[in-house]
């Protein structure tokens, strides 16, 4: 991992700020970034955004043996990968600490939390069971990615959507989409990842680091809880040392958000699922519609000033009469004025060249020119048709 270090400057900056309670971003100490959750069109593919910090998550499984410690339970596999799109920090090729790191905590979470009723992933008790992979790719990396990657993950085990199967005897079947409905996972609750970071050996708590507070960090600490105030996980890293009470007053801010984003998730699965029945668009189709203007688009501002030009040429076109009653020259440079789009336009539909001088000698030398080749050649009784022959003397 090539990490760009900050300079000496930079760090007094931005500890300075935070020594005076001042951010950034301009929150707070315990405020989240603004968090968006879309999903697209397939089942199990969910985008998070927190805020410059986006994260996708798909979810697959397929038909594979159980483990033999656990006979009657199905796998779940959780992997993140953290590719050089998200930040030239991060290399390609093999999985680096960092990304093995996250991987195991995100699967620690969901797997002893027992979030999800891996029993009911069984098909043959100790022969056969639905294996669960849930993949996170990071897109971009703007800091707290263990908390956008928490929030992609369950939001996508909870969209998905498995094949059924039905088992007669020793034959296994496993239906199509157009044969029978697809059956949801069972999910119990939603443990959600919390990261705080401390600074001064713990003096100083912030909620939902950026990338730049998190290199300037002293420790950090990870809670895996969920609405009910059920703790799942806890991580402590760095050299630092926490009461008691601080590890409380986390807990309780940590409650607080995620009872917050749980109802996101519940409230963005909604929309989603009513958006499916009635035939809408739904997935990122309907994200990058929101976000972006299309070419066949018009922004409000160009149609408001095409608008006032149009209405200022109807206002003008009497006054620009002469007494004649025929249009002035300044009325037919309007008229062959064409705006293509802004900032670039048109007038007339071309013509001569005028930018070579207009002088009477070279006027004479064209007249010359023209009379010339318009001459026909004298005839000597010999063929037109015949090549003239020039011989060339030396210069003395």
């Amino acid at each position: 991992m090539r990490e760009t270090p900050l300079s000496q400057c930079e760090r007094e900056f931005i500890l300075n700020n935070i020594a005076l309670k001042r951010r950034l971003d301009g929150r707070n100490s315990y405020d989240y970034r603004d968090i968006r959750i879309s999903f697209g069109v397939s089942l199990g593919c969910c985008h998070v955004e927190l805020g410059k910090t986006r994260v996708l998550a798909q979810v697959s499984c397929e038909v594979g043996q159980p483990k033999q410690t656990r006979p009657h339970d199905g796998v779940l596999f959780v992997n993140v990968e953290l590719s050089p799109m998200a930040s030239p920090a991060f290399e390609a090729g093999r999985p680096s600490e960092e990304s093995v790191e996250l991987s195991r905590l995100m699967e620690r979470c969901l797997k002893e939390s027992r979030c999800m009723d891996l029993e009911s992933l069984c098909i043959v008790s100790g022969e056969k069971a639905w294996h669960v992979r849930v993949d996170i790719h990071v897109l971009n990396h703007e800091g707290n990615i263990l908390d956008c990657s928490s929030i992609a993950a369950i939001s996508a085990l909870a969209h998905f959507r498995r094949p059924d199967v039905s088992v007669h005897g020793e034959e296994i079947t496993i239906h199509s989409l157009e044969e029978r409905n697809p059956v949801p996972l069972s999910i119990h609750h939603m443990p959600l990842l919390v990261s705080f970071t401390f600074f001064s050996q713990g003096k100083f708590m912030l909620l939902d680091p950026s990338e730049k507070e998190e290199k300037v960090m002293e420790g950090k600490m990870v809670i895996g809880i969920n609405k009910h105030r059920e703790i799942c996980t806890l991580q402590v890293t760095g050299d630092m040392l926490l009461h008691k009470d601080q590890v409380l007053r986390c807990t309780s801010i940590a409650v607080t958000e995620v009872t917050k984003i749980t109802e996101l998730i519940h409230k963005a699965l909604e929309n989603d699922k009513e958006a499916r029945l009635r035939g809408e668009k739904h997935g990122f189709a309907e994200l990058v519609s929101r976000q972006k203007v299309t070419s066949n688009q018009q922004p409000v501002k160009e149609i408001a000033l095409k608008e006032k030009m149009d209405t200022d040429d109807e206002s003008t076109s009497d006054s620009d009469l002469s007494s004649s009653g025929e249009p002035t020259m300044e009325t037919e440079d309007k008229s062959n004025i064409h705006i293509l789009t802004k900032g670039v336009g048109m007038i007339g539909e071309g013509g001569a060249s005028k930018w070579l001088p207009d002088t009477p000698s070279l006027r004479g030398k064209e007249k010359v020119l023209t009379k010339s080749k318009q001459e026909p050649m004298e005839d000597d009784g010999e063929s037109s048709e015949e090549e003239s022959q020039v011989t060339l003397q030396p210069l003395l």
